[in-house]
C-alpha cells in the first residue's frame, strides 16, 4: 500500500510541476505578435483524477483507465480578471468534450476546473462535440457555438460519412449550460459558426461556413454572414459570403471564421483559418482581416498571406501541419491573447496588442494574386527602405 501511495503521490507531483511551470516569450519577435515558448495546455495538463482510478483494489497496477489523446481548439473569454479557455479535450476513444481551464495571467499556470462541462443534448444526441466559439453577447448571455457531429444516415454503409451542424448553448458562469436547438440554415452542413457580439438591426448576427459535405466544402465554402431573429430557435434564411475561397492562396480549399471579432474604433478585427492542399496533405494556417465598424459583413482590409503558421515542433502531432484558433481575448490594457492549437494536439498562446493588429491589417499589402504584383509590392518596400537608409547617412 505504501508503494502504491508513493506512485500516486508522484503522479500528482509531476503534474503540479507542469502546471506551475512559468512560461516565457520566444526570443524572436516579428513585431506583429509574440509567440511563447511552452504549450499552455497539453494532455498532461488534464487532471490525474480524470484519467486514473486511484483505488488500489480496483486498479492494482495504477493503469490510466481513461486516456487523453489531445487538448486543442479552445474557445476563450476574459472574465473577472481570469483567462478562461473552454478546451476541446479528446479522449483516446476519439470522443471530444469541453472542459474549462483557468489561468491568472493568460500565458501559463492553466488549471482545469474540477469537472468537465456537462453539455445537455438535444432530442437528436450528438456523437461528438468540439471547437466551441465563445461570445459574450450584449443580451447578457455567454454563448457557446460548436460543431455537433452525427452519423450521416443518408449513407448508412459508409462508416466515415458524417454530418456537421452548429450546436448552440448559453451560460452565465461556464458551469451550468442551457442547450438550445441547433442552428437551422439552408446549406448542406455547417461548421465554424460564430456569433457576432452585438445585435445588428435588432437581430442576432452569425458568421457561418456553408459546405456540401463533412470534410469537403464542395460548391460551398467561405465565411458567410446571416441574421437570426432569436437564438432560442435560431434560423438563418439567407447567407452572404463575406470572405470567399481564392485560387492559389492560403484559403483555396476552404476557410472559416475563428473566434468572434474584436471591436475597435477602426473596425472589427477578425481571425480566421485558411486551408490549402499540398503534396503532404492539407495545410491549415491563420490569417486576419478587418470589417467595417457599422457594417461588419463588409471587408475593409485583407492582409496577404498567413498571420500564424505552424513552426518547428508545432508541425508535428495527431494531424500534422495545422494551426487552428477559435479563441482570443482582450484585457483591460488592450493586450490580445491569441490561443491557437498546433497539429490538433496541444494549445499555444501568442500575444499582441489591439494597436499592433490594427496596424498589421491596415498597412500590410493585400494579395495581388499574381507573382508579378507580389514583386511590384516587394520592390516598393525595398526602394523605400533604400531611400530611407540613404537619407539617414
Amino acid at each position: 500500500m505504501s508503494d502504491y501511495k508513493a506512485l500516486v503521490n508522484e503522479l500528482f507531483a509531476q503534474q503540479e510541476e507542469l502546471l506551475s511551470r512559468a512560461n516565457a516569450p520566444q526570443a524572436r519577435n516579428n513585431g506583429i505578435y509574440q509567440r511563447w515558448q511552452n504549450p499552455i495546455v497539453t494532455r498532461s495538463h488534464v487532471p490525474v483524477t480524470w484519467r486514473y482510478d486511484l483505488n488500489p483494489e480496483t486498479n492494482p497496477f495504477l493503469m490510466e483507465r481513461q486516456g487523453i489523446n489531445a487538448t486543442l481548439n479552445a474557445g476563450a473569454i476574459y472574465k473577472d480578471g481570469k483567462y478562461l479557455l473552454v478546451v476541446r479535450v479528446e479522449g483516446n476513444d476519439r470522443k471530444s468534450f469541453f472542459a474549462v481551464a483557468e489561468s491568472p495571467n493568460g500565458v501559463d499556470n492553466f488549471k482545469f476546473w474540477s469537472h468537465p462541462v456537462t453539455m445537455p443534448e438535444t432530442d437528436r444526441p450528438d456523437t461528438n462535440v468540439y471547437d466551441m466559439r465563445l461570445t459574450a453577447h450584449e443580451d447578457g448571455y455567454i454563448y457557446g457555438l460548436f460543431c455537433t457531429e452525427r452519423k450521416d444516415e443518408a449513407q448508412p454503409h459508409d462508416l466515415s460519412a458524417a454530418e456537421a451542424q452548429c450546436g448552440i448553448a448559453r451560460t452565465k458562469d461556464l458551469v451550468t449550460w442551457e442547450r438550445l436547438p441547433d442552428l437551422i440554415t439552408y446549406s448542406g452542413q455547417q461548421r465554424n459558426v460564430v456569433l457576432h457580439p452585438e445585435f445588428v438591426d435588432g437581430k442576432y448576427a452569425l458568421y457561418t461556413r456553408p459546405q456540401d459535405g463533412f470534410i469537403s466544402v464542395g460548391s460551398g465554402g467561405g465565411i458567410g454572414w446571416g441574421l437570426a431573429d432569436s437564438m432560442e430557435n435560431a434560423e438563418i434564411k439567407e447567407e452572404l459570403i463575406v470572405d470567399g475561397k481564392v485560387y492559389h492562396t492560403i484559403k483555396e480549399i476552404k476557410n472559416g471564421q475563428g473566434p468572434a471579432p474584436i471591436k475597435t474604433d477602426d473596425g472589427w478585427l477578425h481571425l480566421a483559418h485558411g486551408v490549402r492542399n499540398t503534396a503532404a496533405g492539407l495545410r491549415y494556417v491563420l490569417y486576419m482581416f478587418m470589417t467595417d465598424l457599422d457594417q461588419p459583413w463588409k471587408v475593409t482590409h485583407m492582409p496577404a498571406g498567413h498571420f500564424i503558421a505552424p513552426e518547428g515542433a508545432e508541425r508535428v502531432g495527431d494531424v500534422s501541419n495545422v494551426t487552428f484558433a477559435n479563441g482570443w481575448v482582450v484585457n483591460e490594457n488592450n493586450e490580445v491573447f491569441i490561443y491557437y492549437a498546433s497539429s490538433d494536439t496541444r494549445m499555444h498562446v501568442a500575444t499582441s496588442t489591439v494597436d499592433q493588429l490594427i496596424d498589421y491589417c491596415k498597412n500590410t499589402p493585400e494579395d495581388g494574386l499574381r507573382s508579378a504584383t507580389s514583386v511590384i509590392e516587394r520592390n516598393k518596400l525595398i526602394d523605400a527602405n533604400l531611400a530611407f537608409l540613404k537619407d539617414g547617412e
